[in-house]
Formats: C-alpha cells, sequence, structure tokens
C-alpha cells in the first residue's frame, strides 16, 4: 500500500508534545470534574472500585495509539477521531482515579476482570467464564487490549498501513471496554459510575461504527 508524506522529525516531535499536554490536561480536567461531585455520594461496591481501576488501565492504552495515530496520520478523518478517544478517554480516566481517591481505596491490587464475576461467573468474549483468573496477558487479552508486539507494530506502520493497524486495534479495544461497561452497569451501586458507564458504551459503538466505515473506505485488509 502507498505511504503518506515524510514529516520532518522536529514537527513530529512537536505534535508528539502537543498530544501529551492535551491528554495531561483531560486527565485532570476530569480529575475537577469529580472533585465537584457530591460528598454524600453512595459506597460504592466492588463492581464499581473494580471498573474504577481496569478501566484506567483500558484507558490508558487507548490514549496511547490514539496519540501515536494523531502524530502521524495524515487522514483527516482519523486525525479528529484520535484527538477525540485521546482527550475523551484522558478526561474519564482522571475522573475514575478521583473516585478511588475519594473512597478511599487504592488505585490497584484486584485482579484485572475479578469484579466482572457474580457467583456464578461470567460469559467472556469466548463463551467462557471470565471470574479475573488467568495471566495478565491472557486477562487483557480479554480486555480486548494489544500486546507490546501488537503496540511495536502500530508504532512502526506507515502510511494507509499504519491507518488501517490502528483501526483494527482500536475497534477491538472499544469492545472490550463495551462488554466492561455492559457488565457494571448491571453489577454496580454508584449512579455516577454507571452514567459514565452509559455514556462510554455509547460513544464507543458509535466510534466502532465510524472506524468500519474508515476500514471500508481506505479498503483495510483482515
Amino acid at each position: 500500500m502507498s505511504e503518506g508524506p515524510t514529516r520532518a522529525p522536529g514537527r513530529l516531535l512537536a505534535i508528539i508534545v502537543a498530544c501529551v499536554l492535551i491528554a495531561a490536561l483531560a486527565f485532570a480536567i476530569g480529575r475537577f470534574t469529580a472533585f465537584g461531585a457530591s460528598s454524600a455520594a453512595p459506597v460504592p461496591n466492588a463492581a464499581d472500585a473494580g471498573f474504577a481501576r481496569d478501566m484506567q488501565v483500558h484507558h490508558a492504552q487507548a490514549v496511547e495509539m490514539a496519540m501515536i495515530e494523531y502524530g502521524r496520520t495524515t487522514d483527516a478523518d482519523l486525525r479528529s477521531l484520535a484527538y477525540d478517544i485521546a482527550t475523551g478517554q484522558s478526561a474519564q480516566k482522571g475522573e475514575m482515579y478521583d473516585w478511588l481517591v475519594q473512597w478511599g481505596l487504592p488505585q490497584s491490587g484486584e485482579a484485572l476482570m475479578s469484579w466482572m464475576a457474580d457467583a456464578g461467573g461470567m460469559a467472556g468474549h469466548d463463551g467462557h467464564a471470565t471470574t479475573g483468573a488467568g495471566s495478565v496477558e491472557e486477562l487483557e487479552a480479554a480486555m480486548g487490549m494489544a500486546t507490546d508486539a501488537e503496540l511495536a507494530a502500530l508504532r512502526d506502520a506507515q502510511g494507509i498501513d499504519a491507518d488501517c493497524t490502528f483501526l483494527s486495534l482500536m475497534i477491538r479495544h472499544h469492545e472490550g471496554a463495551i462488554a466492561m461497561v455492559d457488565r457494571v452497569r448491571e453489577l454496580g451501586s454508584v449512579p455516577r459510575v454507571i452514567d459514565v458507564a452509559t455514556s462510554m458504551a455509547e460513544t464507543q459503538t458509535a466510534e466502532v461504527d465510524a472506524m468500519r466505515s474508515f476500514q471500508a473506505r481506505l479498503a483495510c485488509s483482515g
């Protein structure tokens, strides 16, 4: 496939630095927004806390992938999408960080996805029960996250190949997030958590639809 025009190293570095600053600002805005919440918020349950922890991990990778794409793509639609993902998910990550602070709970500690299981377990992406058991790599895969090798491939790809790689990884990533938000909407107890999860489901479903249309436009394979 053809490659996009080569960017000057200095300009690329400036774009990446700008992306980092944008993401950091969005994270801070998310925390600031959370500080305005009522101090009489309901006591969170395991699902609320687990969702806040795991979705921060999930969002961090989405922001990383979006910033790679934002700093490199020459496609205006993809650049806009990457910007929206980086800023929106950084803000949400900041708010979820602050939930745990306000609840007096640690930012990590429980096994990934352990909160998603009820007494009988739950159906995972492949139809098997998901209980938080398994290696970190297996659990991250169940969350739709990219592996280190896939992230390296994204960084190394060029032109339309890079755009198509980003779309494939981000669609899978979003689908993993949607499964998580659906679960916390069933099990969570804090209204703000449910509201944020509902918003995530709506936004990421729409973004998956948009990304599939971009794949068709770019004639991405796979």
